[in-house]
């Protein structure tokens, strides 16, 4: 375990104990028919041929190695084959052959931006990576994604019916007022991946041909393994599954043919070194309505930001008393009477068990004078407690 083997990947394979791998990723030559190169940055140059007589032949050997990838699969493992148009539709027959039909699990569409070329036709900018699992009993992390900004987040958090028609509407109960629905965690993880591809002034970029961001193998690893558990990747060249495997504190194991790639893979692993990314982290952006400011106070306490409710800027992730708690920050142009006088009519017949407004800005609370009823919570932010220290 924690090491690169130099040599064909079959053959390791079959060295391998059976019921034995938890993971195996993999990203074959892609049946291009060419012979990729590429410098890196010290001048060495790293080249593999993707050149065949034949696809029958490509094929072949990629049935092979599906063929021992299940034998040393534990009934839990799940394997994930990257590949492009090249060769994408022959590969899914033979991984339905080899891994059966009922064992797929997803088409993953890695996507990213690129450059524009002078090809004519549409700019390539995804890539398939094919999910399917040894058995029905497979392990699967299942992780949550922030809502799209176009997603009205309050609505969702009330509960729905069907009507006698099979209508799908709001649920009121006996008073007619909505009902609120249980804590919702975000949306799953779809099978479209935007991660960025790596670009050549990447910190992580090392020179060899087709390498693939940590990030991205950092995403199928948690999908699909826990800590400690092996990960074998048969194809690995530049060791991008092994240094991701690494930092999740999962073992792996390397296999690649080309005593280039193994002592590459070897150095990333020594020196660790992983390009972050913003768009991750932050996501898009397109319908982003709030403020920088804005989206990080509400982040600091845990909310999901709401894009399109002038009355709410974001609920807290978790509920309290089993309904949704509703945030709203006192923008810079509004009193805090102003703030609160937003929220109530924003969660009118709602019944939240707890509501409240970020103070942002000094003013007397005790001059508030409020035409109707609040049990809003108020809460400072903390550039307004540090302001309110150096008074």
């Amino acid at each position: 375990m924690n090491k690169i083997v130099k040599g064909n990947c079959i053959d390791i394979l079959l060295e391998l104990d059976s019921d034995s791998v938890d993971l195996i990723y993999f990203d074959p030559p892609f049946y291009t028919q060419k012979k990729h190169s590429l410098r890196a940055k010290n001048e060495k140059k790293y080249e593999f041929s993707d050149s065949w007589d034949s696809i029958d032949d490509y094929l072949s050997v990629i049935e092979k190695c599906l063929t021992e990838c299940k034998r040393v699969l534990k009934s839990t493992g799940s394997v994930f084959l990257h590949c492009d148009k090249a060769a994408s539709h022959y590969i899914r027959v033979v991984l339905d052959k080899v891994l059966g039909v009922k064992n797929f699990q997803s088409e993953i569409i890695w996507t990213y931006k690129r450059w524009s070329n002078s090809k004519k036709g549409l700019l390539n900018s995804h890539q398939n990576i094919y999910f399917y699992s040894k058995g029905k009993d497979f392990k699967f992390n299942q992780f949550y994604t922030d809502y799209s900004a176009t997603t009205n987040v309050d609505q969702i958090l009330q509960d729905r019916k069907r009507t006698s028609t099979g209508k799908s509407t709001y649920k009121t109960d006996e008073n007619g007022e909505v009902v609120l629905g249980k804590a919702k965690k975000g949306v799953p993880l779809s099978d479209t991946w935007e991660i960025p591809y790596l670009n050549p002034k990447a910190k992580e970029r090392v020179g060899y041909p087709t390498q693939k961001p940590v990030l991205l193998l950092k995403e199928i690893i948690k999908l699909c393994t826990d800590k400690g558990d092996l990960v074998v990747d048969p194809f690995c060249g530049s060791g991008t599954t092994c240094v991701a495997s690494k930092l999740l504190e999962r073992n792996y194991i390397g296999i690649d043919i080309s005593e280039d790639a193994v002592q590459l893979a070897n150095d990333r692993l020594e020196k660790m070194i992983v390009t972050d990314s913003n768009l991750l982290k932050k996501g898009s952006s397109s319908y982003i309505e709030k403020s920088e400011e804005d989206i990080s106070l509400l982040n600091t306490i845990g909310a999901i930001p709401v894009q399109r409710n002038s009355g709410i800027d974001g609920f807290l992730k978790d509920h309290f008393e089993g309904k949704p708690v509703p945030v709203k920050i006192q923008n810079r142009n509004e009193t805090l009477e102003d703030t609160i006088e937003k929220l109530e009519k924003a969660s009118r017949n709602k019944k939240y068990n707890l509501k409240i407004v970020v103070q942002t800005k000094s003013e007397n609370e005790n001059s508030r004078l409020f035409e109707f009823k609040t049990d809003v919570k108020i809460i400072k932010s903390n550039k307004l407690l540090i302001d309110e220290l150096r008074r």
